[in-house]
């Protein structure tokens, strides 16, 4: 694999205006979330921004950055079309999709994406961990994962996602990271598709990969990295990386 990190970002974000410019102890969220994923080592890594001054921020911060100034549905799309500038050539093979908003991410979280791309068969990973409680099971922002893991493995097809607290019975269940790798035909394709019946009812773009029958498995971690979605949030990022 030859893979590359894109980080997808824009300043409108509804509940914390300007997020990727939050100041964490002295620099922009971004450029701690470039941080993580060069720590990563996984390889490049760079932004793909809404608005110029995204763009300059990640330079500041010594990254690649794409200006895609559309108005795109999601930050997959935005990914896409930064590619297309990034790596006309198609050198990386794999896209990591890295949510601009996870500036404490830790580096071997980030590694694992990558796991379940060791499978041919696999479109797209991403990434579970447990979840912690029955609120949290309940939540419908907590987005649920069915997939079911054979003894140790740390790889599983990932079968749906909802908002609701799936699979029904005893066992283990699953909190979504919203965080992806694509097979960069996968991504190509996924772009492309039209938005489904499933993706628009739990509102999760996911299930357009699954309703086409692209194939998703999903790599489990113990501990998932939290968004930045509020003033609370961002609080909290900028008392753990002050440590």
């Amino acid at each position: 694999m030859r893979p590359i990190v894109v980080i997808p970002a824009r300043m409108a974000a509804t509940r914390l205006p300007g997020k990727p410019l939050a100041d964490i102890n002295g620099r922009p969220m971004i450029a701690h979330v470039l941080d993580r994923a060069r720590e990563a080592g996984i390889g490049p890594v760079a932004v793909a921004a809404g608005e110029p001054e995204i763009v300059a921020a990640a330079k500041d911060a010594g990254a690649a950055a794409v200006l895609v100034a559309e108005d795109v549905p999601s930050g997959t799309d935005r990914v896409q079309r930064a590619m297309a500038a990034l790596d006309p050539e198609g050198r990386h093979d794999v896209v990591v999709n890295l949510q601009g908003d996870f500036p404490t991410i830790a580096p071997e979280t980030l590694r694992a994406v990558l796991q379940p791309l060791a499978d041919p068969g696999v479109d797209i990973g991403t990434l579970v961990c447990p979840i912690a409680d029955e609120e949290e099971a309940n939540t419908p922002s907590f987005v649920k994962a069915a997939c079911a893991f054979a003894g140790e493995a740390r790889v599983a097809p990932a079968l749906y996602f909802s908002r609701l607290p799936i699979p029904w019975g005893d066992g283990p269940r699953w909190h979504h990271i919203g965080v992806y790798a694509f097979r960069r035909a996968a991504l190509d394709r996924f772009v492309r598709l039209p938005a489904s019946p499933l993706e628009m009812r739990e509102r999760l773009e996911q299930l357009r990969a699954l309703e086409a029958g692209m194939r998703i498995a999903a790599a489990r971690v113990e501990h998932g990295p939290f968004g930045v979605d509020t003033p609370h949030d961002l609080e909290r990022a900028r008392a753990l990386l002050a440590r």
